[in-house]
């Protein structure tokens, strides 16, 4: 069983209960309903009354927490909006947060805490002013480079996202532990304790859990976590891309989808599954085994049910180019834009916009165009109407959907900002992840408002936005700016 820190808030709720059983232990009293004092008369106290009705006590349902950023890019739309931050000013650092481990998962904003997940296994609350602990919670033992085959993430840990879920008041994470193994913990969103734990490695003569890595954003909905598998860096050894369900009340059986190929098809992009208006759940697949013939629904976007059951899909007609080059759509999650589309481009430097009510197949693209002059594109996106910002390697990029599903590139920045950015105060944020700068972008031109050092980050990282901060993961911990 993997060892577990005990919170702070989990610790004071623990002594109260401790309390509560010495006094009982002690003959504290017992309360009852207040009745009348009233004297009886002799008669009176002959008489056996008649018993009065305990009154049923109804629990005073627990307030629902406030959550400013519950997911990665604020929503299971991944828009990637803050509603509530100012105009930008001058940029300071406002706190800076050393944790035990590397941060690769976008902080998320829970009942005024920041949550950030480390690579080190150990999920933090920290406090939004000072960056204070809060509450901390170490459930295992991460993976060393040691017993990896290959990877860019040492110790591999917390990698994707966590999400929040406002129904049960849980932050669910998946952590990679020794053996390796991927646990999917519940955490509880007030006190830091772990209400239940599930191990999600899919047990397949195509799934070598060591080659196997949790990098995605974990979402909510129907009842479920939703949560991508891809491999690690180099796609070493054996795996097969998949998505896994997990009843968010931890009953009932956990649900996969494996894409339909013998090797790789990695469900690997930092924005992780999409959530679409009705309901279903939308992924890109990156490059399988298939280079011609028959095509293996990689290099891909897949529509699946609640459940997990294939509904639509989409690749490019150079499927089978793409596949030999390593040239596939997953490297970045599908954008669905509120008009019916989807926008997809990861790293051909070509974009498709599909219909998001049937995908298409293969070749079923609406309209196709060059993006970011060509360069590969990592993380998510963020949109507000019919634009779009789009990471790429060289640049964050403006695109527009026309009406009729065509597009047209408004700028590419001229600033060295590549990571997934996000949208607040009418401007556009985003980490250079080559040299640990925070831009803050004009929406409409792509020039820099204003800049910031934050250190050095991982590969795609996104800042997450409360108020007039914005909260960077980096190698350390988090970093929070302020002045936004």
């Amino acid at each position: 069983m993997p060892t577990r820190g005990r919170s702070t808030r989990a610790s004071l709720a623990a002594a109260g209960l401790a309390v509560a059983t010495l006094l009982a232990a002690c003959g504290g009293t017992t309360l009852h309903p207040a009745s009348p004092s009233t004297s009886l008369s002799p008669t009176a106290a002959a008489t056996t009354p008649t018993p009065t009705p305990t009154p049923v006590l109804t629990p005073t349902p627990t307030p629902a927490l406030t959550a400013a950023w519950p997911v990665y890019h604020q929503n299971t739309e991944r828009t990637g909006q803050s509603p509530d931050t100012p105009a930008v000013g001058t940029l300071a650092t406002a706190w800076t947060a050393n944790l035990d481990g590397a941060v690769w998962a976008e902080p998320i904003v829970v009942g005024g805490d920041v949550i950030v997940a480390t690579e080190n296994d150990t999920l933090y609350a920290l406090n939004p002013q000072s960056g204070a602990v809060v509450w901390q919670d170490h459930v295992g033992t991460p993976v060393p480079e040691s017993a990896l085959p290959c990877g860019d993430i040492f110790p591999l840990g917390m990698t994707g996202t966590p999400a929040y879920d406002p129904a049960t008041q849980s932050i669910f994470v998946v952590a990679e532990e020794t053996g390796p193994i991927h646990v999917l913990y519940d955490f509880n969103a007030v006190t830091g304790a772990v209400l239940w734990s599930r191990q999600v490695d899919i047990s397949s003569p195509l799934e070598h859990p060591a080659a196997v890595q949790q990098r995605p954003a974990l979402t909510v909905a129907d009842g479920y976590v939703y949560i991508g598998f891809g491999g690690l860096d180099g796609d070493c050894s054996q795996y097969v891309g998949a998505v896994v369900a997990v009843p968010t009340d931890n009953q009932g059986a956990t649900l996969d989808f494996m894409v339909p190929t013998t090797r790789e098809g990695a469900v690997w992009a930092t924005g992780g599954p999409v959530l679409g208006p009705n309901g279903d759940i939308f992924v890109a697949t990156g490059n399988g085994a298939a280079e011609g013939g028959t095509w293996d629904e990689s290099d891909s976007v897949l529509e699946l049910s609640p459940t997990l059951q294939l509904v639509s899909d989409f690749a490019p007609n150079r499927w089978a180019y793409d596949n030999a080059h390593d040239l596939d759509l997953g490297s970045v999650a599908p954008t669905l834009l509120p008009d019916g589309y989807i926008f997809i481009a990861g790293k051909s430097g070509i974009g498709y916009v599909l219909q998001e009510s049937s995908l298409g197949g293969v070749g079923g693209a609406i309209y196709s165009a060059p993006v970011c002059q060509g360069a590969m594109s990592f993380g998510g996106t963020s949109f507000s109407g019919d634009t779009l910002y789009q990471p790429c390697s060289n640049g964050i990029e403006a695109i527009s959907v026309a009406s009729n599903g065509t597009f047209s590139i408004l700028w590419q920045t001229p600033s060295g900002a590549n990571g997934p950015p996000v949208l607040g105060g009418g401007s556009v944020f985003s980490v250079d992840t080559n040299n640990g700068n925070l831009y803050v972008l004009d929406p409409t031109t792509g020039a820099v408002q204003a800049q910031i050092s934050v250190g050095s980050v991982p590969h795609f990282a996104s800042p997450a936005l409360l108020g007039d901060l914005a909260l960077v993961p980096t190698r350390a911990g988090v970093v929070a700016i302020s002045g936004v």
